[in-house]
């Protein structure tokens, strides 16, 4: 038995030794749940604020928390309700519940405030700044329960060639019956009941100029070969009346709304005073160029605007998608190696011109970071327009930018991935 050094008496014997009845005060970042046991942090996943739950400690080797999974509901919170995946609800086996859908069991409104409140609450530990952003659904959302909006979802598969998603906070494969949160034509395609040996994974993607889905079977890499070198198709991606090219594997919004909304967003967002479309204005870590568009799309033709994008693919492509503007090009390189590049080697002239820009930047879900935060400060841009999909990194980017005289002007947040922990936040930031 395993020992543990709490009170034998809040110990469940009867299901589990590791079982703990566990009073749920709050929520952190990651889909997870706060509680204390002896004055230790428990982090509770399948939990809600102002619960009492039973829980099965999974993980207790860390000095600083523990983890646990609820494995029964002692004292139900309002917004609870039936888990919108059978395959992730509390009555399974905690080690086989699928991965994907953390919040699926609160009620769609309450998932919101929970956002906001860790939203809120990293921006005032990491940049000092007290918000009353809301965390706004996307249009239509409500009216599907948060469900369907998916047009891309990866599943994995195991020795045995089944197919599903990993258990939750796992990389063991779980097979399913179905896939809520993907669109109809995902999901009516998913090759679920099938077996794919020796495959890596199967991606099921429903471009939005289709009706139909497609299958995508990805064998293992190859030794010595990078994937970045594996042959991928092209598919089209339309927003309002303009066409994107990008590989069927390459970077896309996976919200069905979320392209057409950030487009939208971006073009709101920027100050319109503070815009000068002769200047060096910036679109970092690009992409296929959907943000660069919104930008020409706002200001004009001869908007001149440089996408920089690490992916040679997505550069490839983007530079096709962004040929409507006489000023727009597309770099390949690493948004810090490019900065760090402008900072050593721009002229008087350019570092004017970089002065009176406008930045858009979209950085993976670590966030832009010190290096690229301080090489921006040192080319000091009008405005930054940020978007981000992870909270905490957000948060602590701001604090940078504000240490170097930048300050946030304006935030929104959106619901782009219901009954998960994750939402999109738009920033923009001024000197």
């Amino acid at each position: 038995m395993l020992s543990h050094p709490w009170d034998d008496s809040r110990v469940n014997a009867q299901n589990n030794p590791a079982d703990v009845e566990l009073e749920i005060t709050n929520v952190a970042h990651g889909g997870v749940f706060v509680s204390r046991l002896d004055g230790r942090v428990v982090f509770v996943a399948d939990a809600i604020p102002g619960e009492r739950v039973r829980a099965r400690i999974t993980e207790s080797s860390k000095k600083s928390f523990w983890r646990a999974e609820t494995v029964e509901v002692l004292d139900a919170s309002p917004h609870r309700q039936a888990h919108v995946w059978a395959s992730a609800a509390i009555d399974v086996t905690p080690s086989e519940r699928a991965g994907g859908a953390e919040f699926g069991h609160i009620e769609l409104s309450h998932q919101r405030e929970l956002k906001r409140q860790v939203l809120a609450d990293s921006l005032q530990r990491f940049a000092g700044v007290e918000s009353d952003v809301q965390v706004e659904a996307v249009p239509g959302d409500d009216e599907r329960d948060g469900l369907a909006w998916r047009t891309r979802v990866s599943l994995h598969v195991d020795a045995d060639g089944n197919v599903g998603p990993y258990a939750a906070r796992s990389h063991r494969v779980i097979r399913v019956g179905d896939l809520p949160l993907a669109t109809d034509e995902v999901a009516s395609a998913a090759p679920l009941d099938q077996q794919f040996r020796g495959a890596e994974s199967v991606d099921i993607i429903a471009p939005s100029s289709t009706q139909s889905a497609r299958i995508v079977v990805r064998e293992p890499v190859k030794k010595g070969v990078s994937p970045a070198n594996r042959r991928e198709q092209t598919i089209i991606e339309r927003v309002g009346d303009r066409d994107f090219f990008l590989d069927e594997g390459g970077f896309w919004q996976v919200h069905r709304s979320a392209a057409e909304l950030l487009t939208g967003l971006v073009q709101s967002t920027i100050d319109e005073a503070l815009f000068d479309p002769r200047a060096a204005n910036l679109d970092l870590y690009g992409g296929v160029g959907l943000l660069a568009a919104a930008v020409g799309d706002k200001f004009g033709s001869t908007t001149r605007i440089t996408s920089v994008e690490s992916s040679a693919r997505a550069t490839d492509h983007a530079a096709e998608n962004l040929s409507d503007w006489v000023g727009a090009q597309s770099i390949t390189a690493r948004v810090d190696a490019y900065l760090r590049g402008l900072v050593a080697q721009s002229s008087a002239a350019e570092r004017t011109r970089l002065a009176a820009g406008t930045v858009v930047l979209d950085p993976p879900r670590s966030g832009a970071g010190k290096e690229v935060v301080a090489s921006l400060a040192e080319l000091r841009p009008a405005q930054l327009v940020y978007v981000a999909c992870d909270p905490v990194a957000l948060a602590r980017d701001i604090g940078l930018f504000a240490a170097e005289g930048y300050e946030l002007k304006a935030l929104r947040a959106f619901d782009l991935f219901p009954h998960t922990h994750h939402l999109e936040s738009i920033a923009l930031l001024t000197r």
